[in-house]
């Protein structure tokens, strides 16, 4: 993080001594072809880029070269592919957003191309051969479905082989093409917003809890106007004044940046549960999403208050993503029924217990 993170690339050989594919070719096609699942079909059949979007019902034959197909959030499927995901949470889980995982027939890639976020590339089966350049003057290619860089100018070039992993700043151009049949990469991405993205996500959560109540707009000073069309200055004062004090509201907008970082994308789903046993410990769903700050925890979406003890066993479940059943026993009452909750609307699991 010290020396890499945001600067420069990072080749690790053998990061995953036993590397493995969190699923086989065979469950990614299953996966593909779901309309709950976000997939992707790349193919470069002579020459020419098609892309297709999923549900994918059918993948060409693994003997024919030049085609990857691109599984998303495979997380929020897959228990072993949320562990892979979770061996990244060195970086704030606040950043860290989906493993994708992509798999591919003998030159099979989708071309030399820049991400806006980190990427960490995990070969996990078969080779993959990667080209990589700092470059900041690409052009994309307007004849394809494709944001293909067209004046690609590579500096390096490596050949991973399973367990070998390379890390990608933002905006590094990159190009991987798999070196024999049936190559497995796995790649971890990070959540960065632009400002104006995550104001305009954040601004609707500062005031959806504000009633309609409050100082009312007064203008006992307004003269006659001989332009009745213009918005006045003491209007406009009025309306900046009432935006800047809802912004400064004591926690308004620490709430609603954990509201919006935890909100579950739009394909995940919970299946409904049963309260904790006594005993049991419990465990965050694989597709759940739970931070935390000085005053709130927050899980889906949703805030809550928490302090003393309850609070700090809750930023346990958030740093840990599980409460052993001697710590879910500390629980407040109030906090236990909480907990309860969220193991019926399907948010935590009985420990050691995952939905299919």
């Amino acid at each position: 993080m010290r020396k890499h993170w945001q600067k420069r690339p990072l080749l690790v050989r053998q990061a995953f001594a036993n590397a493995a594919p969190p699923a086989s070719l065979k469950d990614l096609a299953t996966l593909a072809a779901r309309d709950d699942v976000e997939s992707r079909l790349v193919t470069a059949f002579d020459g020419e880029w098609k892309l297709k979007q999923g549900p994918i019902a059918r993948l060409p034959a693994m003997s024919k070269p030049g085609w990857t197909l691109l599984v998303q959030g495979l997380d929020q499927h897959l228990e072993p592919a949320r562990a892979l995901l979770d061996q990244f949470r060195f970086v704030p889980d606040a950043r860290l957003d989906d493993l994708m995982l992509s798999v591919a027939s003998d030159g099979g890639g989708v071309g030399p191309h820049f991400d806006s976020y980190d990427v960490f590339l995990i070969q996990l089966a078969g080779k993959r051969h990667w080209r990589i350049g700092a470059q900041r003057d690409a052009v994309l290619r307007d004849d394809v479905p494709l944001k293909i860089i067209a004046n690609f100018q590579p500096e390096e070039e490596f050949l991973l082989e399973p367990g070998d992993m390379l890390y990608l700043p933002p905006g590094w151009a990159h190009d991987g093409v798999a070196v024999g049949a049936g190559c497995v990469t796995g790649s971890v991405g990070f959540r960065a917003s632009t400002a104006d993205a995550l104001a305009a996500e954040l601004l609707p959560r500062l005031f959806d809890d504000i009633d309609a109540g409050g100082k009312l707009y007064a203008d006992p000073r307004q003269e006659a106007s001989t332009e009745p069309g213009r918005v006045p200055q003491a209007m406009l004062d009025f309306a900046r004044r009432a935006v800047e004090a809802a912004v400064q509201r004591p926690q308004a907008l620490e709430r609603a940046l954990g509201e919006a970082l935890t909100e579950p994308k739009a394909q995940v789903w919970f299946e409904p549960g049963e309260p904790l046993s006594m005993g049991q410990g419990a465990t965050l769903d694989r597709r759940s999403r739970m931070l935390y700050d000085t005053a709130h925890v927050y899980l889906n979406g949703e805030s809550f208050r928490a302090g003393g003890r309850d609070a700090a066993l809750m930023r346990r479940l958030a740093d840990c993503r599980l409460l052993t059943a001697a710590e879910v026993a500390r629980l407040s009452p109030e906090a236990r029924e909480l907990l309860d909750q969220w193991a019926e609307d399907g948010w935590v699991q009985p420990q050691n217990s995952q939905t299919p």
